[in-house]
């Protein structure tokens, strides 16, 4: 994978950067900028090297106006239309990948976050121009990768409601993990697998499918906390969107006060450590959601092998 710092000359290069600055947006102000803010470092390298930026992201609902996300554009950037407003960036049409490669001279991925997907903006592009990595779109990969040989012991922790979507992640970091517990809706389907036999795998005391972590459950989990090395967390422990998140708090505390390498990802994940202004407490919080998980499963992902 090719990185930003590789390029010699960026002096007066044309250099598309594709961002995901698809955030929420109410009243015309945005209300989550962690994925912007973190994208930022990227453009401020390259414009800082005489580069001339040219941004692109999608943004939901495609009737949503940009406006709003401009005020984050570094001076003399331009910010192109929503690419999802043409039907050709989904469907990964080469038309429109050649399209937006004729804008510039180079292209950058600093859209981590998108890059499971097969879009035109992913791996359409990288095909007619020189691609690389932004800043934070290296680190995912190094720190996420962490989890592929991990310090032992190794304590993976997920939540949620969606089994089959972390079921792969599972398969692939069970052999690798000391301990797994597994909380939130998806437990409920994991005791009817053989992962509910394996002795590396823990529930909810009491009652598996509980609607939020009990005491006692955060008593076991904090027992593995306090003698492991490196903790990947994705997922709350409850019902969380229908406002059982007293587990979920109580699990990011301990894991901010834990002293541990700590690894955090997922929407609700960082919604909660967001909300406890604690994500400066982690060694790394993931921009993914969907494409964290489908990068701790396979090692790869479709917008990484654009970039080789």
């Amino acid at each position: 994978m090719k990185k930003i710092k590789d390029i010699k000359n960026l002096k007066g290069k044309r250099v598309l950067v594709r961002v995901d600055w698809n955030v929420p947006i109410e009243n015309g102000q945005v209300l989550d900028e962690f994925r912007i803010k973190k994208s930022l470092p990227t453009l401020e390298f390259l414009k800082s090297r005489g580069a001339k930026l040219i941004i692109a992201t999608h943004l939901e609902p495609t009737t949503q106006s940009m406006e709003p996300i401009k005020k984050y554009l570094p001076d003399g950037a331009e910010l192109l239309e929503n690419l999802r407003l043409n039907h050709g960036e989904e469907a990964n049409d080469e038309e429109f990948a050649k399209f937006l490669g004729a804008k510039a001279d180079i292209y950058v991925n600093e859209a981590f976050s998108v890059s499971h997907r097969q879009h035109a903006s992913i791996v359409g592009v990288p095909k007619f121009l020189p691609s690389y990595a932004g800043l934070q779109f290296e680190k995912e990969v190094q720190e996420l990768s962490k989890s592929f040989n991990p310090p032992k012991p190794f304590f993976l922790i997920l939540g949620g409601a969606k089994f089959e979507t972390k079921l792969p992640l599972i398969e692939k970091l069970l052999p690798r993990a000391d301990f797994v517990f597994i909380g939130g809706g998806m437990a409920k389907a994991t005791v009817l697998t053989p992962l509910a036999s394996n002795p590396k795998v823990l529930f909810c005391v009491g009652d598996i499918a509980a609607i939020d972590a009990n005491s006692e459950t955060i008593a076991l989990i904090k027992e593995k906390v306090d003698i492991s090395k490196f903790i990947l967390w994705n997922g709350p422990l409850g019902n969380y969107e229908n406002g059982y998140t007293e587990g979920t708090f109580a699990l990011a505390k301990i894991l901010a006060e834990s002293g541990k390498e700590v690894i955090v990802g997922g929407g609700d994940t960082l919604a909660t450590i967001e909300k406890l202004k604690i994500v400066d407490k982690f060694s790394f919080v993931s921009t993914g959601g969907g494409a964290t998980l489908d990068f701790l499963a396979n090692g790869t992902l479709p917008g990484i092998k654009a970039l080789e």
